[in-house]
């Protein structure tokens, strides 16, 4: 029994197909369907049920993939840690958009220096197409923001929580959060992420008459509404670090609302050592609302 043919398992568990499957690890697919039969002689039983199609996993099966996970999972962990910063090769990123964004390059660029052969590539898309590339491996890990069901495969970590503000342009006399909002037209966040629904869910519950004037589907035009006098609205507190205009601010929600944003990755990743000090190092860039607070 080796790490490929492990590798090759657990590939075939995330995608369901032997023939996804090979294209992940790079093998024709009877390559696949010899390495699995190999593996099914070694640990003397059957792993797949191959008279339903395609070939599902039997008992037997789904608890070798757990084992294989953390087999990997412990033997790639070890010879990042040996090669120290000689690591090559490539890390390939997602991301959402987000006001959170600009937090990537920072930790990149750290990361980069640590690891001088590492190429690094990042694409930003949507969180569901991002969540199925890392389950079937096409990405190592993706900047989500806070998600409660995603695969048992994958783990979600915290590396940003940072409160809500309500903002009002510049030379408005401040004031708590509800009186904004109940005086001065209202410029809504609307787009279908976590933190709109999150927004939307914290303004019916404080039950305020809004006058909407506008609808804005990023939080940098949002900012730029406000600054520019159109009315209040609400943001994270890193678009109002961002903004350039001296926003007038006040907390939204009680208690107070805080957004997060963390990496998701699989668990038994190959690449752990290095998602692992990408993390940290996003943690740092959050400067005092950097968290790491545990996984989901």
């Amino acid at each position: 029994m080796d790490t490929r043919q492990l590798k090759t398992l657990t590939a075939i568990a995330r995608t369901g197909s032997f023939v996804r499957a090979a294209e992940l690890v790079n093998l024709t697919p009877s390559a696949v369907s010899q390495q699995i039969q190999a593996l099914e002689g070694e640990v003397g039983t059957i792993l797949f049920d191959r008279s339903s199609r395609p070939p599902t996993l039997t008992p037997a099966g789904m608890q070798m993939v757990s084992l294989a996970e953390e087999v990997i999972r412990i033997a790639d962990t070890t010879v990042d840690a040996i090669k120290g910063t000689t690591i090559s090769g490539s890390l390939s990123l997602g991301s959402v958009r987000t006001s959170a964004l600009g937090l990537l390059p920072n930790a990149i660029t750290r990361l980069n220096a640590l690891y001088p052969q590492l190429r690094i590539k990042l694409r930003v898309s949507m969180s569901e197409a991002l969540l199925s590339d890392v389950v079937v491996g096409r990405l190592d890990a993706a900047m989500v923001a806070e998600i409660h069901e995603f695969p048992s495969t994958l783990r979600w970590r915290p590396f940003l929580r940072e409160p809500l503000l309500v903002i009002a342009p510049p030379g408005t006399e401040p004031a708590s959060a509800a009186t904004l909002l109940a005086k001065f037209p209202f410029v809504r966040f609307r787009s279908n992420v976590p933190l709109a629904h999150m927004i939307d869910r914290e303004l019916a519950r404080m039950n305020i008459m809004l006058s909407e004037v506008a609808e804005m589907d990023t939080v940098s035009s949002i900012t730029a509404c406000v600054a520019n006098g159109l009315g209040v609205s609400v943001v994270p507190q890193i678009a109002v670090a961002e903004s350039i205009a001296p926003l007038v601010t006040a907390p939204f929600g009680k208690p107070q609302a805080f957004r997060q944003v963390g990496l998701i990755e699989s668990r038994s990743g190959a690449k752990a050592v290095l998602i692992n000090e990408l993390h940290r190092q996003l943690v740092i860039a959050s400067g005092p609302f950097g968290w790491s607070g545990g996984e989901e």
